[in-house]
Protein backbone atom coordinates (compact mmCIF):
# COMPACT_ATOMS: atom_id res chain seq x y z
CA UNK A 1 0.00 0.00 0.00
CA UNK A 2 1.46 3.34 -1.09
CA UNK A 3 0.80 5.25 2.11
CA UNK A 4 3.90 6.65 3.75
CA UNK A 5 4.29 9.23 6.47
CA UNK A 6 6.30 11.46 4.09
CA UNK A 7 3.17 12.23 2.05
CA UNK A 8 0.59 12.18 4.85
CA UNK A 9 0.12 15.95 5.33
CA UNK A 10 0.44 15.32 9.10
CA UNK A 11 -1.06 18.66 10.13
CA UNK A 12 -4.37 17.78 8.42
CA UNK A 13 -7.31 17.24 10.76
CA UNK A 14 -9.80 14.60 9.57
CA UNK A 15 -13.26 13.94 11.05
CA UNK A 16 -14.66 10.42 10.52
CA UNK A 17 -18.46 10.18 10.91
CA UNK A 18 -19.83 6.63 10.90
CA UNK A 19 -22.12 4.74 13.29
CA UNK A 20 -20.55 1.37 12.39
CA UNK A 21 -17.81 0.94 14.99
CA UNK A 22 -15.64 -1.52 13.01
CA UNK A 23 -15.42 0.77 9.96
CA UNK A 24 -15.10 3.96 12.01
CA UNK A 25 -12.28 2.55 14.15
CA UNK A 26 -10.50 0.93 11.20
CA UNK A 27 -10.45 4.14 9.15
CA UNK A 28 -9.56 6.32 12.13
CA UNK A 29 -6.72 4.03 13.24
CA UNK A 30 -5.29 3.68 9.74
CA UNK A 31 -5.42 7.41 9.00
CA UNK A 32 -3.87 8.17 12.37
CA UNK A 33 -1.10 5.65 11.70
CA UNK A 34 -0.06 7.39 8.48
CA UNK A 35 0.05 10.80 10.10
CA UNK A 36 -3.34 12.51 10.09
CA UNK A 37 -4.94 14.01 13.20
CA UNK A 38 -8.24 12.17 13.50
CA UNK A 39 -11.50 12.71 15.37
CA UNK A 40 -14.64 10.57 15.18
CA UNK A 41 -18.37 11.01 15.57
CA UNK A 42 -21.18 8.45 15.50
CA UNK A 43 -24.24 10.60 14.66
CA UNK A 44 -25.04 13.56 12.47
CA UNK A 45 -25.69 15.86 15.42
CA UNK A 46 -22.43 14.79 17.09
CA UNK A 47 -20.65 15.60 13.84
CA UNK A 48 -22.18 19.09 13.65
CA UNK A 49 -21.23 19.81 17.28
CA UNK A 50 -17.68 18.58 16.69
CA UNK A 51 -17.33 20.70 13.55
CA UNK A 52 -18.59 23.80 15.37
CA UNK A 53 -16.13 23.28 18.22
CA UNK A 54 -13.05 22.37 16.14
CA UNK A 55 -13.52 22.58 12.35
CA UNK A 56 -11.57 19.81 10.58
CA UNK A 57 -9.73 20.12 7.28
CA UNK A 58 -11.82 17.32 5.75
CA UNK A 59 -14.80 15.14 6.69
CA UNK A 60 -15.29 11.47 5.79
CA UNK A 61 -19.05 11.09 6.16
CA UNK A 62 -21.40 8.10 6.10
CA UNK A 63 -24.92 8.63 4.74
CA UNK A 64 -26.85 6.20 6.96
CA UNK A 65 -26.64 7.70 10.43
CA UNK A 66 -29.04 7.06 13.34
CA UNK A 67 -30.42 10.61 13.63
CA UNK A 68 -29.98 13.00 10.68
CA UNK A 69 -28.37 11.42 7.65
CA UNK A 70 -25.11 12.44 6.05
CA UNK A 71 -26.84 14.23 3.17
CA UNK A 72 -28.58 16.50 5.67
CA UNK A 73 -25.33 17.10 7.58
CA UNK A 74 -23.61 18.20 4.37
CA UNK A 75 -26.57 20.36 3.32
CA UNK A 76 -26.58 22.19 6.67
CA UNK A 77 -22.85 22.86 6.42
CA UNK A 78 -23.15 24.29 2.91
CA UNK A 79 -26.25 26.32 3.73
CA UNK A 80 -24.28 27.97 6.54
CA UNK A 81 -21.42 28.78 4.19
CA UNK A 82 -19.06 26.10 5.54
CA UNK A 83 -16.79 24.87 2.75
CA UNK A 84 -14.94 22.07 4.57
CA UNK A 85 -14.35 19.29 1.99
CA UNK A 86 -16.67 16.29 2.42
CA UNK A 87 -16.11 12.75 1.15
CA UNK A 88 -19.13 10.48 1.46
CA UNK A 89 -18.13 6.92 2.41
CA UNK A 90 -21.29 4.86 2.22
CA UNK A 91 -22.92 1.61 1.17
CA UNK A 92 -25.53 3.54 -0.80
CA UNK A 93 -24.42 3.09 -4.40
CA UNK A 94 -27.46 3.95 -6.51
CA UNK A 95 -27.11 6.70 -9.11
CA UNK A 96 -29.76 8.75 -7.32
CA UNK A 97 -27.72 8.56 -4.09
CA UNK A 98 -24.63 9.77 -5.94
CA UNK A 99 -26.57 12.67 -7.42
CA UNK A 100 -28.06 13.51 -4.02
CA UNK A 101 -24.61 13.57 -2.42
CA UNK A 102 -23.13 15.97 -4.95
CA UNK A 103 -26.29 18.09 -5.03
CA UNK A 104 -25.86 18.69 -1.29
CA UNK A 105 -22.27 19.82 -1.70
CA UNK A 106 -20.05 16.72 -1.50
CA UNK A 107 -16.51 16.90 -2.85
CA UNK A 108 -16.26 13.15 -3.48
CA UNK A 109 -18.31 9.96 -3.11
CA UNK A 110 -16.86 6.51 -2.37
CA UNK A 111 -18.95 3.37 -1.86
CA UNK A 112 -18.47 0.46 0.53
CA UNK A 113 -16.77 -1.98 0.31
CA UNK A 114 -13.87 0.32 -0.48
CA UNK A 115 -10.13 0.32 -0.98
CA UNK A 116 -8.38 2.11 1.89
CA UNK A 117 -5.58 3.13 -0.46
CA UNK A 118 -8.13 4.76 -2.79
CA UNK A 119 -9.68 6.63 0.15
CA UNK A 120 -6.27 7.98 1.18
CA UNK A 121 -5.46 9.04 -2.39
CA UNK A 122 -8.75 10.93 -2.63
CA UNK A 123 -8.21 12.59 0.75
CA UNK A 124 -4.74 13.74 -0.24
CA UNK A 125 -5.89 15.00 -3.64
CA UNK A 126 -8.68 17.09 -2.11
CA UNK A 127 -6.40 18.46 0.61
CA UNK A 128 -3.74 19.43 -1.92
CA UNK A 129 -6.30 21.16 -4.10
CA UNK A 130 -7.92 23.04 -1.21
CA UNK A 131 -4.58 24.14 0.25
CA UNK A 132 -3.04 25.46 -2.95
CA UNK A 133 -6.05 27.62 -3.77
CA UNK A 134 -5.29 31.26 -2.89
CA UNK A 135 -7.76 33.02 -0.59
CA UNK A 136 -10.70 34.22 -2.65
CA UNK A 137 -11.54 37.93 -2.62
CA UNK A 138 -14.48 38.87 -0.44
CA UNK A 139 -16.41 40.04 -3.51
CA UNK A 140 -16.30 39.03 -7.16
CA UNK A 141 -17.58 41.51 -9.73
CA UNK A 142 -18.38 41.04 -13.42
CA UNK A 143 -20.16 44.05 -14.88
CA UNK A 144 -23.34 44.53 -12.86
CA UNK A 145 -23.05 41.03 -11.37
CA UNK A 146 -21.69 40.93 -7.78
CA UNK A 147 -21.01 37.84 -5.66
CA UNK A 148 -20.27 38.25 -1.93
CA UNK A 149 -18.41 35.08 -0.96
CA UNK A 150 -18.47 35.64 2.80
CA UNK A 151 -22.19 36.43 2.96
CA UNK A 152 -23.16 33.92 0.22
CA UNK A 153 -25.20 36.58 -1.58
CA UNK A 154 -25.47 37.51 -5.25
CA UNK A 155 -26.84 40.60 -7.02
CA UNK A 156 -27.39 41.50 -10.63
CA UNK A 157 -27.71 45.26 -10.64
CA UNK A 158 -29.90 46.25 -7.71
CA UNK A 159 -31.73 42.90 -7.60
CA UNK A 160 -30.58 40.16 -5.22
CA UNK A 161 -30.62 36.66 -6.72
CA UNK A 162 -31.25 33.62 -4.53
CA UNK A 163 -29.08 30.61 -5.42
CA UNK A 164 -28.77 27.08 -4.08
CA UNK A 165 -25.33 26.08 -2.68
CA UNK A 166 -24.41 24.25 -5.90
CA UNK A 167 -25.56 27.14 -8.09
CA UNK A 168 -23.52 29.50 -5.91
CA UNK A 169 -20.35 27.39 -6.26
CA UNK A 170 -20.83 27.16 -10.02
CA UNK A 171 -21.31 30.91 -10.37
CA UNK A 172 -18.29 31.59 -8.15
CA UNK A 173 -16.10 29.35 -10.33
CA UNK A 174 -17.34 31.03 -13.51
CA UNK A 175 -16.73 34.48 -12.01
CA UNK A 176 -13.26 33.48 -10.80
CA UNK A 177 -12.54 32.62 -14.45
CA UNK A 178 -14.45 35.53 -15.96
CA UNK A 179 -13.50 36.06 -19.60
CA UNK A 180 -11.97 32.59 -19.92
CA UNK A 181 -13.58 29.48 -21.38
CA UNK A 182 -13.85 26.58 -18.90
CA UNK A 183 -14.69 23.03 -19.95
CA UNK A 184 -17.30 20.74 -18.43
CA UNK A 185 -14.50 18.60 -16.95
CA UNK A 186 -12.94 21.64 -15.27
CA UNK A 187 -16.31 22.64 -13.86
CA UNK A 188 -16.96 19.12 -12.56
CA UNK A 189 -13.56 18.98 -10.86
CA UNK A 190 -13.80 22.37 -9.18
CA UNK A 191 -17.52 22.62 -8.43
CA UNK A 192 -18.53 19.03 -7.75
CA UNK A 193 -15.65 16.68 -6.95
CA UNK A 194 -12.34 15.13 -7.74
CA UNK A 195 -12.83 12.11 -10.04
CA UNK A 196 -16.57 12.78 -10.44
CA UNK A 197 -18.13 9.65 -11.93
CA UNK A 198 -21.68 10.86 -12.50
CA UNK A 199 -23.21 12.21 -15.69
CA UNK A 200 -21.58 15.30 -17.20
CA UNK A 201 -25.05 16.55 -18.13
CA UNK A 202 -25.31 17.81 -14.54
CA UNK A 203 -23.19 20.79 -15.69
CA UNK A 204 -25.66 21.67 -18.46
CA UNK A 205 -28.52 21.33 -15.99
CA UNK A 206 -27.00 23.73 -13.47
CA UNK A 207 -25.90 26.20 -16.13
CA UNK A 208 -29.53 26.32 -17.28
CA UNK A 209 -30.63 26.93 -13.67
CA UNK A 210 -28.21 29.87 -13.41
CA UNK A 211 -29.35 31.30 -16.73
CA UNK A 212 -32.99 31.28 -15.60
CA UNK A 213 -32.05 33.29 -12.53
CA UNK A 214 -29.36 35.60 -13.94
CA UNK A 215 -30.12 35.99 -17.64
CA UNK A 216 -33.77 37.02 -17.34
CA UNK A 217 -33.04 40.39 -18.99
CA UNK A 218 -31.15 41.69 -22.06
CA UNK A 219 -27.40 41.02 -22.02
CA UNK A 220 -26.73 37.33 -21.45
CA UNK A 221 -23.84 36.72 -19.04
CA UNK A 222 -23.20 32.98 -19.44
CA UNK A 223 -22.16 32.01 -22.97
CA UNK A 224 -21.81 28.53 -24.46
CA UNK A 225 -18.66 28.06 -26.53
CA UNK A 226 -19.53 25.04 -28.65
CA UNK A 227 -17.00 22.25 -28.45
CA UNK A 228 -15.15 23.89 -25.55
CA UNK A 229 -17.39 24.79 -22.61
CA UNK A 230 -18.72 27.96 -21.01
CA UNK A 231 -17.60 31.49 -20.33
CA UNK A 232 -18.99 34.32 -18.23
CA UNK A 233 -18.53 37.84 -19.57
CA UNK A 234 -20.16 41.17 -18.86
CA UNK A 235 -22.46 42.25 -21.74
CA UNK A 236 -20.34 45.34 -22.59
CA UNK A 237 -17.27 43.04 -22.89
CA UNK A 238 -19.19 40.90 -25.35
CA UNK A 239 -20.14 43.96 -27.38
CA UNK A 240 -16.50 45.09 -27.67
CA UNK A 241 -15.38 41.56 -28.64
CA UNK A 242 -17.87 41.24 -31.52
Amino acid sequence: MATTNDDAQPDAHILIVDDEAPIRELVATALGFIGFRVETATTGRDALRTIAADPPDLIVLDVNLPDIDGFEVCRRLRDHGEQIPVIFLTARDEDEDLRAGFARGADDYLTKPFSFEELVLRIRAILRRSRRQPPAPARLVCGELVLDDAAHRVWRGQVEVTLTPTEFRLLRYLMQNSGRVVSKDQILEHVWAFDFSGESTVVETYVSYLRRKLDDRPGRLIQTVRGFGYTLRAPDTLAHAS
